[in-house]
Parts: C-alpha cells; sequence; structure tokens
C-alpha cells in the first residue's frame, strides 16, 4: 500500500504513526537506507504531515489544501528548512550549518531550526547527504542535537550509520529503509517511463539491488555494457588489473571533464563491484540463490570459480567498501583505481595458489 505515493515502506509508516499516536515522536532522526529508495521522499512527506494546519498528525495524512500544505508544496514553508551538499563540493560546507564567517549563528540550519515557528506548531529540518558531514560540521550540530529546540525535529539523510560519527549515531533515533522489493521497483520504474515494457522493468529492477536510482543509471546502455565488462573480468580470479584498470579509468574520463560527474561514474562502477562480491558472497555462505532467477544464474558460476574462498572475498569486499568512501576525500584517480583494482587481483591471485 502506498501512503502520499511512497512504496516499499510501509514498516516505517506505521513505526511513525504509532509514535505520533503515543506522543512519542523524537526531535532527531538518521534515515538509513541506500541510494534511490525513497528516502528523501519519505522525509519530505513526513515534514509536510508535521506542519499540515488542518490535520492531526498521527493521521498521517496532511490535507494538501491548508496554507502550510501549499507553501511546503511551492518550497515557500518559512518552518521547514532543508540543505544539500553542493555537487560542486567534498563535504556539507559549514556555512550551510551555522552561516559564513561574518554571520557564525546568525543564518544557517542550526540557527533557523531554533526560531519559534511562524505557521504552525513546529519546525522541521532535513539534511541530506549526511554522509558528507564532516567533523567540524558533525560537531556543530552536537548543540542542536543534544538540546533540540521545543517542537523541532531534525532529519538526518544517509547511507549506512557506520559512515556518521559516534556524536551523530548516539544522539539520533535510527531508521532503516530496506531496499526496495523488485516488484515494487519494478512498478515504479514503469509508471515514471524509465522502462519501455514490463520484461524491462523486471530485468532492470533486478539488476539494480532495490534502488530507483541505480535502476535509471542502469538504463544507460554505456553503463550496461561496462557492467558486463566489469563483471565479466571479475568473476575470474587471475584477471589482468592493469589492463582493467586501464578500461575504468578510459569509462569513467567519457563521463567528462567535470570532477564531480567523473566521481559519481566511478561510484557507480565501484557499486557494481560491491554488488558483485556480495552476489558471490551470499551465494558461497550457503544461501540457495543469490537473488532472482536472472541474478542467480549470473553469479553462481563466478561463485564456482572462486571455491568458496570466504576470506578472500570477503576481503576483496572490504576494499570496494573502502575505495567508495575514498572517492569524494580527493584521491587521485588513476592512482585511487589502480591501487583498488590490484588489491582485488591480489586476492584472487592467492586463491589460484592455492587451487595450483
Amino acid at each position: 500500500m502506498a501512503w502520499l505515493g511512497i512504496l516499499g515502506h510501509d514498516d516505517v509508516v506505521e513505526r511513525f504513526r504509532r509514535a505520533m499516536t503515543r506522543g512519542r515522536l523524537a526531535s532527531s532522526f538518521l534515515f538509513s537506507g541506500p541510494e534511490g529508495i525513497g528516502k528523501r521522499m519519505f522525509a519530505r512527506a513526513l515534514a509536510q504531515t508535521l506542519l499540515c494546519q488542518a490535520r492531526p498528525e498521527a493521521a498521517m495524512d496532511p490535507c494538501g489544501r491548508c496554507p502550510s500544505c501549499v507553501q511546503f508544496a511551492a518550497g515557500t514553508h518559512a518552518d521547514f528548512e532543508e540543505v544539500a551538499k553542493p555537487a560542486d563540493k567534498s563535504f556539507l560546507p559549514l556555512e550551510l550549518l551555522i552561516g559564513d564567517k561574518e554571520h557564525r549563528m546568525r543564518e544557517g540550519l542550526c540557527r533557523n531550526l531554533s526560531l519559534r515557528p511562524m505557521m504552525g506548531g513546529r519546525k522541521v529540518a532535513l539534511i541530506d547527504d549526511a554522509d558528507f558531514l564532516n567533523a567540524e560540521g558533525a560537531n556543530c550540530l552536537l548543540k542542536t542535537l543534544e538540546e533540540p529546540p521545543p517542537r523541532s525535529v531534525l532529519i538526518l539523510l544517509a547511507t549506512s550509520p557506520a559512515r556518521q560519527l559516534p556524536t551523530i549515531r548516539s544522539r539520533c533515533q535510527l531508521i532503516r529503509f530496506r531496499p526496495l522489493p523488485a516488484e515494487v521497483l519494478a512498478e515504479l520504474l514503469l509508471a515514471r517511463g524509465v522502462a519501455a515494457d514490463a520484461a524491462q522493468a523486471r530485468q532492470l529492477a533486478e539488476m539494480s539491488q532495490g534502488s530507483l536510482r541505480r535502476a535509471e543509471e542502469l538504463i544507460d546502455p554505456g553503463l550496461r555494457d561496462f557492467r558486463g565488462t566489469l563483471l565479466g573480468r571479475l568473476a575470474d580470479p587471475r584477471f589482468d588489473s592493469v589492463d582493467l584498470a586501464r578500461l575504468t579509468s578510459a569509462f569513467v574520463d567519457e563521463a567528462g571533464r567535470e570532477a564531480p560527474a567523473r566521481r559519481q561514474r566511478l561510484r557507480q562502477v565501484v557499486a557494481l563491484a560491491i554488488h558483485f562480491y556480495r552476489q558471490i558472497l551470499w551465494i558461497s555462505s550457503g544461501g540457495t540463490r543469490g537473488g532472482p532467477a536472472t541474478l542467480d544464474s549470473e553469479f553462481r558460476p563466478a561463485a564456482e570459480r572462486w571455491r568458496a574462498d570466504l576470506t578472500a572475498i570477503s576481503d576483496c569486499l572490504e576494499r570496494c567498501l573502502e575505495t567508495a568512501e575514498q572517492i569524494d576525500r580527493n584521491a587521485n584517480q588513476s592512482t585511487l583505481i589502480e591501487g583498488w583494482l590490484d588489491s582485488l587481483a591480489a586476492a584472487g591471485a592467492g586463491i589460484v595458489r592455492q587451487l595450483s
């Protein structure tokens, strides 16, 4: 059942409904889950619910017609604040949280959230891309998290609690969002016109790990072709890391001259590798299937070639996760790609030596 047009998160809807019915809504939340599964859409719908002047919060059904709902839809609501990492930045700028050097604590999200509500009973703030809070930015939020202003709600969106500093994790109520079921994702792809037909929608849904964003990326023939190349090479523990690094660098460079576009392309490549190693780890650990039938047939031969060396597969997965975190730390692209694939090849070489 869809809540305000949001599919796949009925358990989270019910959790908030119970909390508001009991009058026990927390002041700070950390929404955690993969990209492209609807966390931001859910957070905005929750904000509208809390700000609606005509309907009780526990109904989880904003009217859409009161002045508050009209202004929220127009993006001009005085009691709603939203910030996100600019595309050309590696971290959330401090100015968005506490103002620039000339206006420290006189501007920014923290100051605005502390003001008395202008239209109703609450202030709501949303921090998108909370994965990109550096230590200084996270520390700026401490006072707001420790002493939240009355009737305020702060929501942070992240892909994993592990990417947040302990000061953030310990002061927010964690809400985990699961990847979208394949059937729900296929329905969304058809409704949005991303897929041409039901067969393509189903195939994209199975390949995208429950993420609408990844499904939309995989509609690009270039990325889908490179996916086949990458997974075909990684399936062989003896793959040539130098040649694959050359192909990967060329593919990333095709994204253009701008660094943000190249970083996003490299994120896509690493995400494909993460999915590959997760699938063969699942199969090698005794999973009856690695996912839908098409994925199972795709990954099971690779798992058999790796001969169920769980330590080596886990090491590769860990190296991919580390590389994903390093992409936004201004690491040299060529060096990062070469080092990443070299470490994966080294793990595969260890398996080959064991078998010879």
